[in-house]
């Protein structure tokens, strides 16, 4: 299917561009806005993923590892284009706008209960998600058993199984952080230009499934304490900077959330209903949830205020 716009009909024009743009931590000036309309008309044939990676080399909006924000600018022009301000290509037919969720195959039973001491199940590895097949097995879990379902996450994200002796425990999702949280924001202390300039070195727990054959007392706290040995590095290695402090949302209506404190995290205070990524405050109505913390190193409220050091 040929990319680009095909339609014969006359089309409205774009609407006027805002004067700067705040996105994911950068703040985009009107030049820079008007390039991003220019490169998506001029270069309707390609992709939105193409255009999105041409942006991104135009402006070297990169991350510190020097790999392209492709994923991020993809999210910027499609919130420009739902505005009206700019246009894109045509979708494939395979794809689709929004949060994506998986298709499940038919239930073929599960697996054989696991039910045990803690102890019974080290040693516990914590495996990043390889391959295609694992990915579908993976997502299709997590879309299945956790409440919240799967969506395919915002911005750099790492994806684990919980493994032991080869038997999958459960499944782990880290994504970038909330944009704005109070309670979390008092606790660290920053103002908004420090929050702005550092929330990189956040990282999010965005999903935490213990599969439901599997019955352990104590087994989550386990893995919370291994994933805060293991991730730093391999977040540092994909994504070129080591994180400093961890943070989750629990729902209070279902969870006590048990097994964080028994991990060492710590309680700030609450949300106020809308969701992680709401900048604009019209996403109202969510479930208020417990916000957690962990710091990575002892200094972390800090080297937050004051700017990471490697």
């Amino acid at each position: 299917m040929t990319q680009g716009f095909t339609d014969p009909l006359p089309r409205e024009e774009p609407k006027s561009l805002p004067v700067s743009l705040r996105f994911c931590g950068r703040l985009f000036s009107g030049p820079e806005l008007e390039l991003l309309r220019v490169v998506a008309h001029d270069y309707s044939g390609l992709a939105v993923t193409e255009i999105a990676r041409t942006v991104c080399e135009l402006l070297e909006w990169k991350r510190p590892n020097g790999r392209l924000k492709d994923h991020e600018c993809r999210q910027l022009l499609e919130r420009l284009a739902a505005k009206g301000v700019l246009r894109l290509p045509a979708l494939r037919p395979t794809g689709g706008r929004g949060p994506r969720r998986v298709d499940l195959s038919p239930l073929r039973g599960e697996p054989e209960a696991v039910e045990c001491a803690a102890r019974e199940c080290e040693p516990l590895e914590l495996v990043l998600v390889e391959g295609p097949a694992e990915s579908r097995l993976w997502w299709e879990y997590v879309e299945r058993y956790h409440y919240l379902g799967s969506r395919v996450p915002f911005g750099s994200n790492l994806r684990y199984w919980v493994r032991n002796r080869q038997r999958e425990l459960a499944c782990l999702l880290w994504t970038s952080p909330a944009w704005k949280m109070k309670p979390r924001d008092l606790w660290i202390g920053w103002c908004d230009e420090q929050r702005q300039r550092h929330l990189q070195w956040i990282v999010n727990n965005g999903r935490f499934l213990i599969l439901p054959w599997v019955h352990v007392s104590g087994l989550a706290s386990k893995i919370l304490a291994l994933a805060a040995r293991q991730l730093p590095a391999d977040w540092e290695s994909h994504y070129g900077h080591r994180p400093l402090l961890l943070e989750t949302l629990v729902d209070a209506s279902r969870f006590r959330g048990t097994c964080y404190r028994a991990a060492n995290w710590i309680y700030v205070g609450q949300t106020t209903g809308r969701g992680r990524m709401d900048r604009e405050h019209k996403a109202h109505g969510q479930a208020i949830k417990d916000i957690y913390v962990y710091p990575l190193v002892r200094n972390a409220k800090h080297r937050l205020c004051s700017g990471p050091t490697r």
